[in-house]
């Protein structure tokens, strides 16, 4: 059983036994259907179908001559809104299955970015017509089994001018380090030791997440999720049409990129709200739009 499915409403299932009947359900009565060839015998199909405003299920296998389709795997999804970066993106193969993951070179976040690729199939269409696929941007979105609210941390218009204007020149450094600028690497070092030393001063009687105001790091063993800590600008809430457990739906800025999360409302943890800001453990996932 896959362990996002409680991230879109279906934490409820005891079983294998009502695990196999929803996803009966995803194949028989699909809200999407897409197939691609891969050679004279067997096509490579997506079926998707919506529990929910932009969630659902998705599953991926191998169709024959015969319409006999063979499942490989599936997988909850979460369709975000907007565009989270248009910085360049690196798509790769799994090495056990038809899945790939995106990794965006981002400069505001500093790592790159690795997320579950949603239109496999989209991708492999464009890349049997071309041999360089060409795209325009990418739309990231988050599943979460649960997370806490924490308030905001007080600043005053001259302060966030300031965070931006550093933002600003830390991509500047960054993208000349990049190019090998040995000037740029040197800063970047130095504003390094002195960040980490004005935090190890600040924690001596401060609390950690009234310095940190937003992050984003790997978390765990999977490439692709990540523990964020971000800024609450969008709520609504949503419900899984098949089970009726109500979903909060949050759009956040996290280090300067803006991406929506799914999570459960009973598992989370204190009273969200625009301003505030919300913590917890992520799966990534995005679409490339061509």
């Amino acid at each position: 059983m896959h362990q996002y499915l409680k991230a879109i409403g279906f934490g409820s299932i005891n079983g294998k036994t009502e695990l196999n009947e929803i996803l009966y359900e995803t194949r028989k009565h699909f809200h999407h259907h897409e197939v691609v060839s891969q050679d004279d015998e067997m096509d490579f199909c997506e079926f998707q179908k919506e529990y929910g405003p932009g969630i659902g299920i998705a599953m991926y296998g191998d169709m024959d001559l015969y319409e006999e389709f063979y499942m490989q795997y599936y997988y909850p999804y979460f369709l975000g809104t907007g565009v989270t970066s248009n910085a360049e993106v690196y798509i790769e193969r799994r090495m056990d299955r038809e899945s790939y993951v995106g990794i965006c070179e981002d400069m505001k976040i500093g790592i790159s970015l690795i997320f579950y690729l949603q239109n496999i199939v989209e991708y492999l269409k464009e890349r049997q017509r071309t041999e360089s696929v060409k795209y325009k941007s990418v739309t990231l979105s988050g599943l979460c089994d649960g997370g806490t609210v924490l308030l905001p941390v007080r600043k005053d218009k001259s302060q966030e001018q300031k965070q931006r204007e550093d933002v600003h020149n830390r991509m500047k450094l960054m993208n000349a380090a990049r190019t090998g600028d040995p000037a740029a690497i040197e800063s970047l070092t130095l504003d390094d030791i002195d960040t980490y030393s004005k935090v190890s001063r600040r924690l001596i009687t401060e609390d950690v997440f009234t310095i940190v105001d937003t992050y984003i790091m790997p978390y765990g063993i999977e490439c692709d999720r990540y523990s964020i800590l971000g800024e609450i600008l969008g709520l609504q809430s949503i419900e899984n049409e098949y089970t009726g457990e109500e979903l909060y739906v949050m759009t956040l800025e996290v280090n300067g990129l803006t991406f929506d999360v799914c999570v459960p409302v009973k598992e989370v943890v204190g009273e969200p709200a625009v301003g505030r800001r919300f913590k917890g453990n992520i799966w990534m996932q995005g679409v490339i739009n061509f």
